[in-house]
């Protein structure tokens, strides 16, 4: 069986970190994740995903990440039962991260200055440090390249 999960979104909110009793670090943020096919007058309609994340991972999210980050997720769905206030049963959907990627460079404004292209994983190595990602190679090209 496989259960995989690739996305790339910008987060809603700043990562909010927290700690189980044990001392787990776990970080959750919402990603919103553009619909590949317009709706209204081309208008693009974005789903809204959480995102969990644990140990190192959840530490390097929290201190690098902010609204308005654009990055890729590679992980796993999870569905999670829960009960309501009034007693009612419900489901909670969100994805469980292996690895967070960053697609973009951290603006003045947000915590830390990033790296371009920076990846992380659940066992806290970046992509300087291992030799394979989930993501593919980095392409090289330059500025002149682009069409736009």
């Amino acid at each position: 069986m496989l259960n995989k999960v690739i996305l790339i979104g910008r987060l809603t909110r700043d990562p909010e970190l927290r700690y189980t009793p044990s001392g787990v670090a776990v970080t959750k943020f919402t990603l919103a994740v553009d619909r590949s096919i317009p709706v209204n007058k081309g208008e693009k309609e974005a789903d809204f995903i959480d995102i969990v994340t644990f140990q190192k991972l959840a530490e390097i999210c929290s201190n690098l990440l902010g609204k308005g980050r654009l990055v890729a997720v590679d992980g796993r769905l999870q569905i999670r039962p829960y009960e309501d206030n009034q007693g009612v049963r419900r489901k909670s959907i969100e994805i469980i991260a292996n690895e967070v990627k960053f697609l973009d460079k951290a603006k003045d404004n947000q915590r830390a200055p990033g790296a371009p292209s920076a990846s992380f994983s659940s066992t806290g190595t970046s992509s300087s440090e291992k030799t394979g990602s989930n993501f593919g190679s980095e392409i090289d090209f330059s500025e002149d390249d682009i069409p736009f």
